[in-house]
């Protein structure tokens, strides 16, 4: 910074801007406020339908997020600014002092073109003499060092804030100057370590990377600067070569037990520069997806892909990222595994092949199961890459089928799905333990879960999360044909039925439809479309149907049922389900437009039966593991629907366990039933008592007796759920409601177990 232009600098401008920032600032939390209140929570509570159910209501509600993300970055600018311009202030201020305390020593500063100069006077000199005038240049020159650093600082902080985002705001918070400057800062004084040599990282070297990346993972500006600082190639290099034992010997033998911290925190950090729109992160993007299918050094077979697929195994990627980069991999795969004819053996893990992955849970060496990871917090970017194609009927490949019946075999087309879920050899594997590893396969029921929900794997929706769009509803279809033509495609990994699961509580409403064996197709005769009708207004659905065949639901509920976890996901979510019917049904205020029947007797059987149906499916799988050769415990069954208490606590009622997709909208039960919530959390409360009762018994049941105790409960949420919403809506017929639910559900119970027996006669047991 010019000498002269601190030194008579006006701030009356920056003054200006700081204050009309600040004013903005109140503008932007009003619209705000409107835009959450307004707007949001009323799209959640219209009544969508159809296309608006997904791509209208998810597009609002994003636009409200962008009023908060406006508010954050505004407010990160006007405190850079005010911070600047204070501290600027002070460095005039200090400037002008110090120019005072030398006129006392007879000292004259003169403005030299930008610089400056100290003389004594000619006709008085100092007291310390050429001392007095070196002390004197040396402190005004620290204060312009000082001055610019701050004007230069802030201006590549404010660069940084405003270019993260091409479209909309950024949700970047600063609180001065000093923290935007620091995170830049910090970044390329990490990404220089980074760029260490592998022998020349210390241990002290280490702990400033696991340090500084677990501070500063979450911040946008550190983050994209460290990625682009360090670039794509150093960062695929950087991490292989710590995890060679011979490269990086010193901090490998003081530190290798931490490397998973810094796996994580590296990864959160590079999900977090992914966010980021700037050119520089654009070509870095760009270059890693080019660097996946190339060895990472001259002197390395390991590919860029095996490398960075560890590192993202945590944090949300950019969707676009993610799918470039599946892309690329699926190409790369086709190329290795001859179009999916065998094992790609370049990803199978030999014994000098560096460990990539530090969790302990696989070696790192197959990249599909660190992106599948990936994916799992990714919903959209999972949707796309599973429906994406992985070989066409015109392709050369071994992939085979008798499409048409006709007794000959025909080339079929795989989607990336099909390939993963039912053809890929995996490589082999092993865990830290020296087991076989099923973090694979465990990643790749995540990765479905997200795509075919919306939301990350491992959690629930919210009212936020949107209705099922063509995308997972198409994906549903094909999981639930495909377990039902192969069950031992879940029954063989066990460990994919907590996602498998969660999936299917998520599409209770289409399964219920599913149960009624209503044509929805096309060609359906004017009597069949009628019924397919009222079935819609019985069951509705919002946002796209997962149209699935009666047949293949049943045994795709008996393999789930066939695992503790998986059985509960979809238990639990069945009672709250059917509940919210009952109580969505029996209100009178409901419009006529959408009621099934005013036979409230029909309405309540038909509802009772079809969630006694989905219950007795879903025992008769529990009764075969318990009886088959794993034996599994009953009391497993029964403690995972007690733990299921913890997970919807403070949220009992409210849909849990079918999402988004509870009547036309998460919310409309709420608009027009006086208890919705009520009634549901009276059943599933009631189902946690039964199930924490039933699993501190001393033995479990005999199977005929478990059948009937199964039975027996069934019936009584059933029929409690009835007379609850009836109660809630002051219906004077209570009683025969509740009788008309108890009848429902037994028959429905009943038929579960006895279809299942004539679409799976290999899972009949005796019941």
């Amino acid at each position: 910074m010019d000498f002269d232009a601190l030194y008579s600098a006006n701030f009356t401008l920056l003054d200006d801007t700081v204050s009309d920032w600040t004013s903005m600032l109140t503008k932007l939390e009003i619209l705000k406020k409107d835009a959450e209140d307004g707007l949001h929570k009323q799209a959640n509570k219209a009544n969508w339908a159809g296309y608006n159910a997904t791509v209208s209501r998810e597009f609002i509600g994003k636009t409200a997020g962008e009023f908060g993300d406006a508010v954050v970055q505004a407010t990160s600018i006007r405190n850079i600014m005010r911070d600047t311009r204070d501290e600027l202030k002070t460095q005039q201020r200090l400037l002008k002092e110090a120019i005072e305390r030398g006129r006392g020593k007879n000292l004259t500063v003169t403005v030299n073109g930008g610089g400056f100069t100290v003389r004594e006077n000619p006709d008085r000199k100092a007291p310390g003499g050429q001392t007095d005038v070196d002390a004197l240049r040396d402190e005004l020159q620290g204060i312009l060092n000082k001055a610019t650093e701050i004007d230069t600082t802030a201006s590549t902080s404010l660069k940084a804030l405003v270019d993260l985002t091409d479209h909309g705001f950024s949700d970047a918070a600063y609180k001065n100057r000093d923290e935007a400057a620091n995170a830049v800062k910090e970044a390329e004084r990490l990404a220089a370590v980074a760029k260490k040599k592998p022998e020349d990282l210390t241990p002290e070297d280490f702990d400033a990377l696991k340090a500084g990346l677990e501070k500063y993972s979450g911040d946008e500006i550190f983050a994209e600067h460290f990625a682009t600082t360090l670039g794509p190639k150093e960062t695929l290099t950087f991490w292989a070569g710590i995890n060679d034992p011979h490269a990086a010997y010193k901090v490998g033998h003081e530190r290798v037990d931490q490397y998973d911290e810094l796996q994580k925190h590296l990864s959160l950090t590079l999900a977090t520069a992914s966010q980021a729109d700037t050119p520089e992160m654009s070509r870095w993007k760009y270059d890693m997806v080019s660097a996946g299918d190339q060895p990472i050094s001259r002197s390395s077979t390991t590919m860029g892909f095996q490398v960075m697929s560890n590192l993202m195994r945590w944090g949300d990627y950019d969707d676009r990222f993610l799918t470039d980069y599946g892309s690329k991999l699926i190409e790369t795969e086709k190329r290795l595994s001859g179009n999916g004819r065998h094992v790609p053996m370049a990803w199978q893990h030999m014994g000098t092949d560096p460990y990539l992955n530090r969790t302990g849970s696989d070696s790192g060496s197959d990249p599909m199961t660190g992106f599948l990871r990936a994916l799992s917090n990714s919903p959209d970017a999972a949707t796309d890459f599973f429906n994406g194609d992985f070989v066409t009927k015109d392709e050369d490949h071994e992939f085979e089928e008798d499409a048409d019946g006709n007794g000959k075999n025909e080339k079929r087309a795989l989607s990336n799905f099909d390939y993963l879920f039912e053809e890929r050899d995996w490589p082999q594997e092993r865990d830290g333990e020296g087991e076989e590893s099923i973090e694979g396969g465990n990643n790749l029921a995540m990765a479905l879960e997200a795509a075919t929900t919306g939301h990350p794997a491992g959690e629930l929706p919210t009212e936020d999360t949107p209705p099922h769009n063509p995308g997972q509803a198409k994906l549903m279809e094909s999981l639930v044909a495909s377990i039902s033509e192969d069950n031992k495609r879940l029954t063989e990994r066990g460990y994919m039925s907590d996602s498998i699961g969660q999936i299917a509580s998520e599409y209770l409403p289409d399964i219920n439809r599913a149960t009624t064996d209503t044509n929805p197709a096309s060609d359906a005769t004017e009597t069949e479309k009628e019924a397919r009708a009222r079935i819609e207004k019985l069951f509705p659905v919002a946002g796209s149907e997962a149209v699935m065949d009666h047949r293949d639901v049943s045994r795709f509920l008996l393999t789930v049922g066939q695992d503790p976890e998986g059985y509960a996901a979809v238990e639990v979510g069945q009672k709250a389900y059917m509940a919210n019917l009952m109580d969505y049904h029996l209100n009178p205020g409901l419009p006529a437009d959408q009621r099934y029947s005013d036979d409230k007797q029909l309405l309540v059987s038909e509802i009772a039966h079809a969630s006694g149906e989905v219950s007795g499916t879903l025992n008769v799988g529990r009764q075969e593991a318990v009886a088959g050769p794993a034996e599994e415990s009953d009391k497993k069954y029964e403690q995972s629907v007690a733990q299921w208490k913890n997970a919807v606590s403070g949220g009992i009622g409210t849909g849990i366990g079918v999402g988004v997709s509870f009547i036309a909208t998460p919310a409309v039960g709420a608009a027009v039933g006086g208890g919705a919530g009520t009634v549901s959390s009276l059943i599933l409360e009631e189902l946690f008592q039964d199930a924490e009762g039933s699993a501190k018994e001393a033995a479990g049941a005999k199977m005929g007796e478990d059948w009937e105790n199964g039975l027996d409960a069934n019936i009584k949420h059933t029929q409690n759920a009835a007379a609850e919403a009836a109660k809630a809506h002051r219906l004077p017929d209570e009683g025969d409601i509740a009788e008309w639910a108890r009848t429902g559900a037994r028959d429905g119970y009943q038929h579960g177990g006895d279809f299942s027996g004539r679409v799976a006669p290999e899972l009949q047991t005796d019941i």
